[in-house]
């Protein structure tokens, strides 16, 4: 029987190395720069395979190389290590009411998003969305992108079309599903209408 302790079936969460740390600290600062692993190695005088090696955690670089990354990066070698020993690092708070909003134009007229937070770090992004279909709002089923979406329904009821299905949603219903096929609400039954939107994707 497993032992939870918490509801959710994740494998509980396991401390990074030092070498992992490292490695993820220079990838994200290297990615913070825009810079991809090729040009970056280059600068650094490392090779492409041995920075892939380090910001994978697999090998402990030498001082030298470290001092040599720290370098490239512009930053103090100390800067390198700033993440080893942290815990709950990504973390995004957003007070009632205080989300940044998108007001919908032209084909998405009436639709209101308010971004609820956002990922910090790591190489999965999580966007959560109040989203809020107003009295004048119309239909729109040509939303596509990468990822998983999860809608949760607060208040009203709407067709919503993911692919070539319909689901009719009313408060408390959730539908989860592939977000690179043509997906929308169709059918507006109630306005207005909340609902919760968490899109998932991966920022590689």
């Amino acid at each position: 029987m497993n032992d939870y302790k918490t509801g959710s079936g994740a494998p509980q969460a396991s401390t990074p190395t030092l070498e992992e740390t490292l490695g993820r600290q220079i990838k994200h600062l290297r990615n913070s720069l825009g810079l991809t692993g090729a040009d970056f190695a280059a600068a650094a005088s490392i090779s492409a395979s041995m920075l892939s090696k380090i910001e994978t955690g697999q090998i402990s670089p030498s001082l030298q190389t470290l001092q040599n990354i720290a370098q490239a990066l512009n930053v103090p070698v100390s800067t390198l290590f700033s993440g080893h020993g942290r815990q709950h690092q990504d973390c995004s708070f957003v007070r009632a009411g205080t989300g940044v909003t998108i007001n919908r134009r032209g084909t998405k007229s009436g639709h209101r998003y308010q971004l609820l937070g956002h990922s910090l770090e790591g190489d999965i992004v999580v966007e959560p969305y109040l989203i809020t279909l107003l009295d004048d709002a119309v239909p729109y089923t040509g939303f596509q992108h990468a990822g998983i979406e999860m809608i949760y329904m607060l208040t009203g009821a709407v067709t919503y079309r993911n692919g070539e299905r319909l689901y009719p949603l009313k408060p408390g219903d959730t539908l989860m599903f592939d977000s690179t096929a043509p997906h929308g609400p169709q059918v507006l039954d109630e306005l207005p209408m909340t609902y919760l939107s968490i899109i998932i994707y991966s920022r590689k």
